[in-house]
């Protein structure tokens, strides 16, 4: 006989069998669909396990296989930790977002027992461009000392680049500079893969006919630029005009323009080229130092009024901070030889304070030599953006400026150094209007058609031409790494300067844009940690404990009032 509670036992049993088999097949299409549609959702605030538009585009791209070798392997203190996590990271979504395409692998140099094989492999990743740092660490109670690499060699058809991750600011702290580097971490792995995998088909013309810096003392950018561009020299009086070019380079000209030439850069300019201007506005050198000195006085290069036109004004200035870099300089004389010593010249501003651009985005110091200030003045549609500046604690010297190696010596008077911050660089973007608006060309000109108002494009000036200039050894002939310093034997940032500023006039994409990533660094309270340590340590332990039977407890009265009904 079928009882009522029978039937409705049964009736409850296929329920369950229902809702369990329904279980399943969303199950089954949840993980069909997961399979197929690849998503990923970031609730991070600052969505630091996100990359950007412009890097999933380009990885989607990919025409065949990029394979990254990682250096940064094995136990590291929390702050490399996080770097290496960070690098991790990001190559597993460049995996994913490339299908496949992008291959990596981490290895540890330290991990070659061959002592010798070991520090051949090490010279090798130097000569490479991996600059290796010493890592100061505690192991099983002793302090101990290790070469590490934060760097990789990414592969692409037999072609290598090397990738520094060490990046950021060195007047930052280590945990502020670690940070830094974990926020450029995409940057630098995107560029390097775009380097290699893509053809670059932008062509940069670096001008000269008017005492420009000649080739030597810019190879080291030039050849950095030919790993991404096209690079032509050209004499901008043989040239009848700049049509082709996508960016002119136009680096501490020493003589007059003349009216043909800037014409051909104004209307380069009005039809979209992109243009970076480094311009000393005083003629001031320390190699023309004599014993009694000299005055910097003002160049005449005719470009003024073009400046002007565009929206700035270089001033016939120089600024002396005192925030400066080191000279060598004879104090005396032991046995016939001559005894130098480093001592500050403060005409040699070091630069570290920058917007936060793009471009300047967790720069290191930047050296320069005898800079001049720049002004802003009405430019209808322009947007003027400064870069970079000097410290705060600057002076602005004004034409004639007196130069002496005396001065290196005299006694600094803080109360002369109040100028303040001065902006030393612009970004200017928008549609620019010709110089040459209800002008005639002028004469040599064969093209008389003039377009009056540009399209939107844009221009980066600063005030220093010394900014890309690379020192050549005096001995060899070789030019050194543009922003080492020889006499101090310290590399300051020109180079990335030089190369985030092309990169940012001449990038189409916007893959620049990536180096503003912020990822908030949120450090404990380290006195708070150290009082509370036990507090929250027990607590750790006890509560899961606590928590887990409280839980088991009220389910078992709840279950004994359930079935006591029966």
């Amino acid at each position: 006989m079928v009882t009522q509670e029978t039937t409705k036992l049964t009736s409850n049993r296929r329920r369950d069998l229902t809702s369990y088999l329904i279980a399943i097949v969303v199950l089954v299409v949840l993980n069909m669909l997961v399979y197929n549609y690849f998503f990923r959702v970031d609730l991070t605030e600052d969505k630091r396990y996100s990359i950007a538009p412009v890097t999933e585009q380009m990885l989607g791209n990919l025409p065949e296989e990029v394979f990254v070798e990682v250096y940064l392997e094995g136990d590291f203190p929390a702050g490399f930790k996080r770097l290496q996590q960070s690098i991790r990271e990001n190559l597993e979504e460049f995996r994913i977002y490339s299908d496949g395409k992008v291959r990596f692998v981490f290895f540890d140099p330290n991990s070659i027992t061959d002592e010798q094989k070991r520090n051949e492999f090490m010279q090798q990743l130097a000569r490479k461009g991996i600059q290796p740092t010493n890592l100061k660490a505690t192991e099983e109670g002793k302090q101990v000392e290790r070469l590490v690499f934060p760097g990789a060699i990414v592969r692409y058809k037999g072609k290598e680049t090397a990738v520094n991750f060490l990046k950021g600011n060195l007047a930052a702290t280590p945990d502020e500079r670690l940070n830094q580097s974990v926020e450029g971490v995409e940057y630098e792995l995107a560029t390097a893969v775009r380097k290699v995998a893509f053809q670059g088909n932008k062509v940069i013309g670096y001008i000269t006919g008017q005492g420009e810096l000649p080739q030597q003392q810019a190879t080291d950018l030039l050849g950095s630029l030919q790993e991404y561009y096209r690079v032509a020299l050209g004499d901008l009086d043989q040239i009848p005009t700049l049509k082709g070019l996508d960016l002119i380079i136009v680096a501490k000209p020493t003589t007059a323009f003349s009216e043909a030439d800037k014409f051909k850069i104004d209307q380069f300019i009005m039809n979209g080229g992109k243009a970076v201007f480094f311009v000393d506005a005083l003629n001031a050198d320390l190699d023309s130092l004599g014993r009694g000195g000299t005055f910097a006085l003002p160049y005449n290069l005719n470009l003024e009024d073009m400046f002007f036109k565009y929206g700035v004004r270089f001033n016939p200035t120089l600024i002396m901070d005192l925030n400066s870099g080191f000279i060598p300089l004879v104090t005396g004389f032991t046995g016939g030889k001559p005894q130098t010593e480093m001592i500050n010249w403060r005409f040699y501003p070091l630069l570290n304070t920058f917007s936060k651009h793009p471009v300047t985005r967790n720069l290191d110091a930047v050296y320069s030599k005898f800079i001049g200030t720049i002004d802003t003045v009405k430019a209808a549609g322009i947007r003027k953006t400064p870069l970079i500046y000097t410290s705060q604690y600057s002076r602005i010297m004004q034409a004639p400026v007196p130069l002496t190696l005396e001065e290196a010596r005299m006694e600094v008077n803080p109360e002369q150094y109040q100028a303040g911050e001065q902006p030393v660089g612009y970004l200017l973007e928008g549609a620019f209007t010709s110089l040459f608006r209800n002008r005639r060309a002028p004469e040599g000109i064969t093209n008389t058609t003039i377009k009056e108002q540009g399209v939107p494009t844009k221009i980066a000036v600063f005030s220093d031409g010394d900014l890309i200039r690379n020192d050549v050894n005096p001995r060899t002939g070789q030019a050194y790494e543009l922003g080492f310093d020889r006499f101090n034997n310290i590399k300051f940032a020109n180079k990335e300067l030089a190369m985030n500023t092309i990169h940012y006039l001449l990038d189409a994409d916007g893959l620049i844009n990536v180096r503003s990533k912020e990822i908030k660094l949120r450090p404990l309270d380290r006195v708070r940690v150290q009082e509370e340590k036990t507090y929250w340590q027990a607590l750790n332990l006890v509560a899961p404990i606590a928590l887990l039977a409280l839980f088991g407890v009220a389910r078992y009265y709840m279950r004994k009032r359930r079935y006591e009904k029966f």
